[in-house]
């Protein structure tokens, strides 16, 4: 079966490639670098041609609000049209746990966006896939966090998973039936979000100091107990924080998403 991977050599997508391959599936990796825009919609004809699955785990490359909307709003309408024009049977998107509830941050209003267009103009059956915070992305959250040299986090539950893991449950729910719906993906734990940050870079022997912040933001949202943690009947991963940070990946680090 062919599977076009919008995003296919970033982050997630060259993982989700890899594991659709070994699957024995044909899985296109479609970027900008293989000369497919979805944002101008340049090469998508060509690259959606007998194609039965779509799945678009692509990013903006700028966070500025105005950016990341017409970045989402632009990629997401093109893909969709585009996808119907082929014949695609499945379109699959991935987006991120509680984004419905982090409507303050830019880039989540543009996730929101991005999922109301799937929603309401898809002509062809999709999923939705909903993934929360990356272990690779931890340092990222610190980053973006920091006030005056402290990082401050508020202490709500978090359930962060392995991106090796997003990729396996991204390809099992592509290769699966369409739930022309939402499915939430997450992590095998639950921690408490300024605990498990300033665990983790104690880890990587980053000194900064963590704030346990009841008011401190998420990303430029407000944020409430459950906001982060996926609801009853998730599908999650396997890699348990203490193993993962055993593996390679664990030595690099990468901005929040």
């Amino acid at each position: 079966m062919k599977i076009v991977v919008i995003g296919g050599t970033g982050f997630i997508g060259s993982r989700l490639v890899a594991k659709l391959r070994k699957l024995g599936h044909d899985a296109v990796a479609a970027s900008p670098n293989s000369g497919v825009n979805s944002v101008t919609g340049e090469g998508l004809a060509d690259a959606l041609k007998g194609a039965a699955v779509v799945v678009d785990v692509s990013n903006s490359p700028s966070w500025e609000d105005a950016a990341v909307l017409k970045f989402f709003e632009a990629s997401t309408g093109n893909l969709l049209r585009y996808a119907a024009e082929a014949g695609v049977q499945h379109f699959v998107a991935l987006s991120v746990v509680g984004t419905e509830r982090l409507a303050e941050s830019g880039y989540f209003r543009a996730k929101i966006a991005q999922e109301n267009l799937i929603r309401k103009t898809s002509r062809i059956p999709y999923t939705i896939v909903q993934a929360t915070q990356f272990f690779e992305f931890l340092k990222g959250i610190a980053d973006i966090s920091v006030r005056a040299g402290k990082v401050h986090l508020p202490p709500v539950l978090f359930q962060p998973m392995a991106g090796d893991d997003v990729a396996t449950l991204v390809a099992a729910t592509s290769v699966g039936a369409p739930a022309n719906g939402t499915v939430e993906i997450g992590g095998p734990e639950e921690f408490r979000l300024d605990e498990f940050i300033r665990r983790r870079l104690s880890q990587l022997n980053d000194s900064r100091e963590v704030v346990r912040d009841p008011d401190a933001r998420y990303s430029g949202a407000r944020v409430e107990e459950r906001t982060l943690v996926p609801g009853p009947g998730a599908r999650l991963g396997e890699t348990r924080f203490d193993v993962w940070v055993t593996q390679p990946a664990a030595k690099a680090t990468t901005a929040a998403r």
